[in-house]
């Protein structure tokens, strides 16, 4: 991506980018940004069509090694790995780079849908195996489509966009119930209260509070993703698709 940063540090939107938010264009324009949206789905299908059951893991790219979030999510992507998993994150650093890192402690497999960002993003270093997108929309289908659980650690908009998105297709029925983890009580709590109030208001049902575990403990997530998610999803019969040399799959 052509995107650099203006006088004040901020991201400057790139030409591409501001022609396709002007609004419509000619058809052939139109066309050949569905061809783009369908070559990064074909892409990003080849590469993780063959990896087996994953977990998610969500988190802000900010937070450094010697961060108690990275040391946790460290953790998390271990106990993800002995459940039978592989972790899959955004492939960034901090927190993704920490649950990938994690994985690889354990002998697991490390996965990464990266997005390429102006800033911050470029794939971390413990990741076996990734797909590079420029496409948000993309790149979350993709995440959700091989994944049967997401834990969601601190994180920043991007964090709260991929939990409520994720929320909201299991609410309309869009997508299965599987499993969604929200870790870390003190720094989501304003969040939590504010989703109550949202019961009390009646956006939202009281049972729509249940469509996630909200707590601090790693065992107690792993608990529920091992009953919703293997349990749930019967992953102990899952059929193996194998790759086709033929079709350059591997």
């Amino acid at each position: 991506m052509s995107t650099i940063n203006d006088e004040q540090g901020k991201p400057k939107i790139s030409k591409e980018e501001r022609y396709f938010l002007e609004g419509p264009h000619s058809r052939w324009t139109e066309f050949k940004f569905i061809i783009k949206v369908m070559r990064e789905f074909i892409r990003g299908y080849r590469k993780l069509h063959f990896v087996g059951p994953s977990v998610t893991v969500f988190g802000s790219a900010r937070f450094d090694e010697d961060h108690e979030y990275y040391k946790l999510a460290r953790e998390v992507g271990k106990e993800i790995v002995k459940l039978g998993f592989n972790v899959m994150t955004g492939g960034g650093p901090g927190i993704m780079e920490a649950a990938n890192r994690g994985a690889q402690d354990a002998g697991g497999r490390s996965l990464g849908c990266n997005i390429i960002l102006p800033h911050e993003q470029m794939p971390n270093g413990y990741l076996d195996k990734w797909v590079s997108m420029d496409l948000f929309f993309v790149r979350k289908v993709l995440l959700t489509k091989y994944s049967y659980a997401f834990v969601v650690l601190p994180g920043g908009y991007g964090t709260m966009d991929e939990l409520f998105e994720s929320l909201t297709l299991i609410q309309t029925g869009k997508i299965e119930k599987f499993p969604i983890v929200l870790m870390v009580k003190e720094y989501h709590k304003e969040l939590y209260d504010h989703i109550q109030e949202m019961v009390k208001n009646k956006t939202i049902s009281p049972q729509d509070v249940e469509l996630f575990l909200f707590t601090d403990s790693i065992q107690e997530a792993m608990e529920h993703i091992e009953k919703h998610a293997i349990h749930g999803f019967g992953l102990t019969k899952r059929r193996v698709i194998k790759p086709m040399s033929i079709f350059g799959e591997k």
